[in-house]
């Protein structure tokens, strides 16, 4: 097995954190008796009234011009969830195969196995994620080949890993139509539940299941990840 596996799950996380109150404004008003209204009151007129002339004032129309509020338009972008995909828990013993990508060990339980193919050309297609390696022709089926260590790597570690990473198997998840690119199978393994730390999927990187404790290596959750493939989503998104 080329590379070192995970030591223990904290490498594989690093792989795979007052009451609005209406006061009342009270007006000092000033009051006057009717003695000091009478004082101020104005002297009565002793000359005849004269009917004041009425001039005529010409009015100019005024056109209200009214103006449009104007409404600022923000795109707002809403992130749907990811549907999580609880695993599995066996009741008794179940079968694994482990492989292997840029010296990072890999368990998918067989009874998710699609099938395993041979890499020989793999066409690209633009428009995709970074992970998204291209299309592997198998006969008459398609499979949408997946960079594994893209994928499930952070970016500095994938790009240093993108030159020297050669991809010779295909592991098919089910009957997806996906599949991740290996670089040797190692082997099956039959376990029993306890042999697996088991995680919560609620949090981080729901697409891992747990670790197989006597391997140290990443227990993938094959319905989860089908998932977000179909999604578009990343291993951290």
């Amino acid at each position: 097995m080329s590379g070192s596996p995970f030591a223990n799950e904290d490498v594989m996380e690093d792989y795979m954190s007052a009451l609005l109150t209406d006061e009342p404004i009270i007006e000092d008003l000033t009051r006057h008796s009717v003695e000091q209204l009478l004082k101020t009151a104005p002297i009565p007129r002793t000359e005849p009234f004269k009917q004041p002339i009425e001039e005529t004032v010409e009015t100019v129309p005024v056109i209200a011009k009214v103006l449009e509020a104007k409404v600022e338009k923000k795109l707002v972008t809403v992130k749907t969830p990811t549907k999580v995909v609880k695993p599995v828990i066996p009741e008794g013993e179940f079968q694994v195969l482990l492989f292997e990508v840029a010296g990072m060990t890999l368990a998918v339980p067989l009874t998710e196995l699609g099938g395993i193919h041979q890499v020989e050309t793999i066409n690209p297609l633009f428009g995709k994620p970074e992970w998204f390696k291209g299309v592997l022709l198998h006969r008459d089926e398609k499979y949408n080949v997946v960079d594994t260590a893209k994928w499930v790597m952070p970016e500095k570690s994938a790009e240093k890993l993108a030159e020297s990473t050669k991809y010779q198997y295909l592991i098919v998840l089910g009957e997806s139509g996906w599949g991740l690119g290996c670089e040797s199978l190692v082997a099956t393994e039959t376990l029993i539940p306890d042999d697996v730390k088991w995680r919560n999927v609620e949090g981080s990187r729901p697409w891992l299941s747990g670790m197989v404790k006597k391997k140290m290596c990443a227990l993938v959750n094959v319905q989860q990840l089908i998932s977000m493939l179909n999604q578009g989503l990343s291993s951290n998104d």
